[in-house]
């Protein structure tokens, strides 16, 4: 039935078969996303309100936006992408999240949380100033519904003049459970009917800023979706309106609506697990908070994801949890420094790029001892363009005060979160997901912008490497060109900021190779090829190409964007002398 189905068959199907036409979908999502890796339990939850929608509303003229995105699944595979649904975030397949490059009924490139509505009022306006005439609707979680954007967008609601429909699909969850004041007044929406009497007067809130609230029903009911579909399809002829609905994450897949945060993103089958970065922090953090009562774990709901879950149980005074606002979880923490603590905020190098102006303003002008822990740095895979952690030592790396650190494994990282325990200025430690501990370096204390030489000869190239996926890299290099007669000095250049003055005016190598997990403009080889710029030495810098990284396996887009490990050995056999 899902294999051929096309929009007029699905709008003319009984009740009965679309109800078979879910439960075929949740099985194509569960044996794929099984097989690929990807978003598991908020796809499942979302089936029936999306057969809802297709069944109702005409796309791909009307448009629907769905923030986040992770939630698409069941929307590309009622719109023609069956076939190719086993490509789901493998390269040069269908992506997990909404790409208008890839079809036509993806209105909106979505990635990040907080942006449907915006996004939906933009369009919206597009069509009113085109004379157009279609729908606009905004799929939300109430998760993003704690982004400050939401309201930014809600405040021009009536400035713009135009209607739109926000689906909020209250699961309770985001990545981590749904926390926050919003979330406890949604909640008081959507409890049984002893509470429904107050919900006109809840409702309140919304219809101040334009929108006609309606308001909770149960989005994994199919009937009632579809009916209440057609009856706001009527209302959007003259008004804006808020749909609340109630989905259970993880729905028709008992273990996932059991462990709906364990199942929000599930790996590849056959991904190699080795240890997380994040259980280092954690454990770490655990062990220096015992003793030093300053210490404070922030996150942006993503508590375990980040290696937080046994802090936040062993210390919940000391335990912040914002909710989807990047923003303001970095103002807390420059604004907890002021007062004496020492804040450690946990982030993916991917959100960390919406607190660009906070880092600059609150904690490094100030320069304040926050410590960024900056979690999935690099190329971080199959999540594609808008999960890739590429940017973050190109955009940190000139703001003044800040150090940006970058251990070379996760022993180093473990004494990288001790150093900063009295470390006093402005901190970023920089890692990806998994790492191993497998690196002898010189046994000396970290010290703030000294590097160490890993392997050291007197020939004419070295290598500067920042991290561990860096270094390995430089290590199967040197392997490499060693059969041609050729050896390799390599720096484990742990501190992007400050740079190693000592040991860059040491060397005694002409040639030197740099080699970053990150955007070559603006990052670390910039840095080496500004200092070097005016010095008798040549620099050839590696790192990925001035785009936007798709998805795909990590060594496979490194190998493509940049970091190939044959083009460097080519380079360096061509040049060696």
């Amino acid at each position: 039935m899902l294999e051929n189905i096309t929009t007029s068959q699905l709008k003319n199907m009984s009740f009965a078969e679309l109800k078979a036409l879910c439960e075929e979908i949740r099985q194509k999502i569960i044996t794929t996303v099984m097989s690929n890796g990807g978003h598991l339990a908020s796809n499942l939850g979302i089936v029936e309100l999306t057969v809802a929608l297709h069944y109702v509303f005409d796309f791909p003229r009307d448009k629907v936006v769905f923030d986040v995105g992770h939630q698409c699944y069941p929307h590309k595979l009622l719109s023609g992408r069956y076939e190719n649904f086993q490509t789901l975030r493998k390269r040069g397949g269908i992506s997990g999240f909404p790409k208008r490059e890839e079809s036509e009924y993806d209105s909106y490139n979505t990635g990040h949380a907080g942006t449907s509505v915006s996004a939906a009022l933009g369009i919206a306006k597009a069509r009113d100033v085109k004379g157009e005439k279609f729908d606009v609707i905004a799929v939300i979680g109430d998760g993003s519904f704690n982004n400050g954007l939401i309201y930014e967008a809600f405040n021009s609601l009536r400035p713009l003049n135009t209607n739109i429909l926000v689906i909020l699909n209250d699961n309770g969850m985001s990545i981590s459970p749904t926390v926050g004041s919003m979330h406890e007044y949604l909640e008081k929406l959507s409890r049984d009917d002893v509470h429904k009497a107050k919900v006109q007067k809840h409702s309140n809130i919304f219809e101040r800023f334009g929108f006609s609230y309606d308001g909770v029903y149960d989005g994994n009911d199919l009937k009632e979706m579809i009916e209440k579909l057609q009856e706001i399809k009527k209302k959007l002829e003259t008004q804006s309106v808020i749909l609340h609905v109630l989905t259970k994450k993880g729905k028709g897949y008992a273990f996932c609506e059991e462990n709906p945060e364990q199942t929000h993103g599930i790996p590849a089958a056959g991904s190699i697990v080795k240890e997380e970065y994040s259980h280092v922090l954690g454990k770490t953090l655990c062990r220096l908070a015992e003793s030093d009562k300053r210490i404070v774990a922030v996150t942006a709901a993503m508590t375990p994801s980040l290696g937080l879950g046994e802090f936040f149980e062993k210390f919940p005074n000391r335990s912040i949890d914002v909710g989807i606002c990047e923003e303001h979880a970095t103002i807390l923490c420059s604004a907890l420094a002021t007062q004496g603590l020492k804040p450690y905020y946990a982030v993916y190098s991917t959100f960390l790029q919406r607190s660009f102006d906070e880092i600059l303003i609150d904690i490094c002008s100030q320069n304040l001892p926050v410590t960024l822990c900056v979690d999935r740095a690099g190329i971080s895979g199959s999540d594609g363009e808008t999960h890739q952690g590429v940017f973050d030592l190109s955009f940190l790396n000139l703001i003044p005060n800040l150090t940006i650190a970058v251990p070379k494994d996760i022993n180093e990282f473990e004494r990288m979160i001790e150093w900063s325990s009295s470390f006093n200025s402005p901190l970023a430690i920089r890692y990806p997901r998994e790492g191993k501990a497998v690196y002898s370096g010189d046994g000396k204390k970290i010290e703030r912008g000294r590097w160490e030489i890993l392997k050291d000869n007197k020939g004419d190239i070295a290598i500067l490497a920042c991290g561990e996926r860096m270094i390995d890299l430089a290590f199967s290099i040197r392997e490499e060109v060693r059969t041609s007669g050729i050896d390799c000095t390599i720096v484990n250049a742990r501190f992007v900021k400050p740079l190693d003055i000592n040991l860059l005016d040491n060397l005694s190598q002409n040639l030197i190779i740099t080699l970053e997990d990150n955007a070559l403009l603006g990052g670390f080889g910039s840095a080496i090829s500004e200092y070097y710029s005016c010095k008798q030495k040549r620099v050839r810098s590696f790192g990925l190409k001035d785009d936007f990284i798709p998805h795909g396996g990590v060594r496979q887009l490194m190998d493509e964007f940049g970091l190939s490990k044959q083009d460097i050995v080519k380079f360096i056999i061509e040049n060696a002398h």
